[in-house]
């Protein structure tokens, strides 16, 4: 079993891949666009969105995709993405490439449940949790 994030964007899909695979050292994924996808009858203006995109993060499987013009977009704060990894340096490391263009809520501290633990909303909008996942 395993936890997976699905997160839709507003015609910046891409971009945000691109900027997520550059922070966790992976290679940029393929991106299906609705013009691509079989069977489906895209407008002009969804032709070049993403449909789908995926990054395999830590572990864990993360699904990406633009909304279609066709459904309202709704940027909420009702999802964050927790990154949990027992090597300092890397919570710290990932932390601050997630930093660039977004809004720190709570810079890296130690709390009673971790060593060192933050978060942020990224310069897409996404809520993320960063924490230290062991005793070092």
């Amino acid at each position: 079993m395993s936890v997976e994030v699905f997160i839709n964007f507003n015609g910046n899909c891409r971009k945000a891949v691109e900027f997520y695979a550059e922070v966790f050292g992976l290679c940029m994924p393929t991106c299906m666009t609705f013009g691509e996808a079989p069977g489906m009858q895209a407008t002009d203006e969804e032709k070049d969105l993403v449909l789908y995109a995926e990054l395999p993060i830590m572990g864990s499987n993360m699904m990406f995709s633009d909304c279609s013009p066709k459904r309202d977009f709704n940027a909420g704060n009702n999802i964050s993405v927790t990154i949990s990894s027992k090597d300092m340096n890397e919570v710290q490391t990932l932390f601050n490439k997630m930093k660039m263009g977004g809004e720190v809520e709570m810079a890296l501290q130690e709390t009673f449940w971790s060593k060192c633990f933050g978060t942020l909303v990224d310069k897409f909008g996404v809520h993320w949790q960063f924490s230290h996942d062991g005793t070092e």
